[in-house]
């Protein structure tokens, strides 16, 4: 009788967790970072602010690796041919995109998404006009243009968006944390 129980609750938990990993790892809503992108502007004007309890960078580097991420990805699926899209299946990937989270100070960034030594207010600015406009684009694009990643392997156009969402959260927690706010 226990045994069935178990059985019975472990199968239910084990369908819930599919159900969510289905449902959380594709984000097809066009206005998917409007909100965390109004955020990030706000940010801007506190931009020289560190903590080193939190994170070895100030609030500005964390604003341009968000924004250069975004323009990347979104070039990367863009010059993508979705002729050439191939499913795969990545266990970080799923995790990740189903809880809504990624470790801090696992994962070092690529070499183009990295802020340089010197931050121009501009120049975040200027990324977050290059943002709008590519968050845009990535509406019309086929669902099947997709973006290589160097740990989640293939994402498809919604599994990109919830990628970037979840990435973008992630860096917008750390500043909030380096604030105090």
């Amino acid at each position: 009788m226990i045994k069935r129980i178990i059985i019975s609750i472990t199968l239910v938990l084990v369908m819930l967790f599919v159900t969510a990993a289905i449902v959380n790892n594709k984000e097809q809503d066009p206005d998917f970072l409007n909100d965390e992108i109004i955020t990030l502007e706000k940010y801007i004007q506190h931009r020289d602010v560190k903590n080193t309890n939190v994170s070895q960078v100030a609030v500005a580097w964390h604003l341009d690796h968000t924004l250069k991420t975004i323009n990347r990805i979104a070039e990367n699926l863009e010059t993508s041919d979705p002729n050439l899209y191939e499913s795969s299946f990545s266990v970080p990937r799923l995790m990740s995109n189903t809880f809504g989270f990624i470790p801090r100070g696992r994962a070092e960034s690529p070499q183009n998404v990295r802020p340089p030594e010197i931050i121009k207010t501009e120049d975040i600015y200027n990324q977050i006009k290059e943002v709008k406009q590519n968050l845009e684009k990535i509406d019309s694009l086929d669902e099947k243009v997709f973006f290589e990643h160097p740990v989640f392997n293939n994402l498809n156009r919604d599994q990109t968006r919830r990628f970037l969402k979840v990435h973008t959260q992630h860096h917008l927690k750390i500043i909030r944390d380096i604030l105090n706010d």
